[in-house]
């Protein structure tokens, strides 16, 4: 089933313990469309770069079955910038640079082969931006996934309260449900956020695993112990796109079949720490995705033989 892809395709520089890039490939849309299409064939990409950016990479989503007609090329324009360093514990960093480029103006114009996607995965923009994509399609998908930062809510939280309205899912980390909610307990801030609109909610929670939240219902998918972690950045998009691949792929948006699709999303993310930037994910094999998933089923499957209440 269709899936669009809406976010930013740009250049990162990333200093680790395990060592430094100069630019290479990132962005939340890079990292969602390559892992989304381990899963679905039929995905179609919105986002921006300047004329600097590589055609190689474009060639690389190509080849992945990534329909990139709603790339933005800009002449004479440069592409959006990050660089940062980790820290020891690999959970927080610094941000060392950040050149918006031709994000700072970004119109996501939506071509008209992409208007019957079923699936909508909104990558971390403007809630300004990602309203617009919404309100720019002819018919409303069957499903809206969005992702946002604390950033958003610090300076544009009015706007991002309304986009909320429009979404089915959202996904982010624990610390932005705590400043979004304003509750520390998780189980309380997943309580206000659905409030707000989305009727999913999925909290990030790095090497701790993830929550899927629905009504009352919760799920924990717990992350795959690794012996080494050379770069968390990307992991949270590289989550998503497995996520929202494999409901594309399944067609089934029931409560049930998201937590497959968080589990197909948390595999996807343990590939993607492993080298800096898209470097692994880019060619995965089956085999590998496989293998890995039954490395999950193993990770949480257990017999409990002992029914203490019948005192047996």
């Amino acid at each position: 089933m269709s899936l669009l892809v809406v976010g930013s395709v740009a250049f990162d520089a990333i200093e680790t313990p395990f060592g430094k890039t100069d630019k290479i490939v990132g962005g939340a849309a890079s990292y969602i469309a390559l892992a989304s299409s381990y899963f679905t064939k039929s995905s179609n990409l919105v986002a921006v770069v300047g004329e600097d950016f590589p055609n190689e990479f474009i060639q690389h989503l190509n080849k992945h079955g990534v329909n990139t007609e709603g790339l933005q090329i800009k002449k004479g324009e440069k592409s959006f910038f990050w660089s940062g360093k980790y820290h020891t514990d690999m959970n927080t960093r610094d941000t060392l640079v950040t050149e918006l480029n031709v994000l700072g103006d970004f119109d996501p114009i939506v071509p008209a082969a992409y208007q019957d996607c079923e699936f909508l995965m909104l990558g971390n923009l403007t809630p300004k931006v990602q309203q617009t994509v919404i309100e720019r399609l002819s018919k409303r998908p069957r499903l809206i996934v969005m992702d946002t930062m604390n950033f958003w809510m610090e300076i544009a939280l009015d706007d991002l309260k309304q986009t909320l309205k429009m979404v089915d899912v959202l996904t982010i980390n624990d610390e932005e449900a705590r400043l979004l909610s304003g509750e520390y307990s998780l189980v309380k801030a997943a309580a206000k956020i659905q409030e707000m609109g989305p009727k999913y909610l999925i909290i990030k929670k790095g090497e701790n695993g993830a929550l899927l939240f629905h009504g009352k219902e919760v799920f924990f998918a717990p992350a795959l112990p690794l012996e080494e972690v050379f770069d968390p950045t990307g992991a949270g998009d590289t989550f998503a796109g497995g996520f929202i691949g494999y409901l594309a792929k399944t067609g089934d948006i029931s409560f049930e079949n998201m937590k497959n699709a968080i589990i197909y999303g948390s595999a996807m993310a343990s590939f993607c720490v492993e080298r800096f930037g898209t470097e692994r994910i880019i060619d995965l094999s089956t085999t590998e995705l496989d293998a890995r998933i039954e490395q999950f089923k193993r990770l949480v499957k257990f017999n409990i033989g002992a029914n203490l209440a019948n005192g047996n």
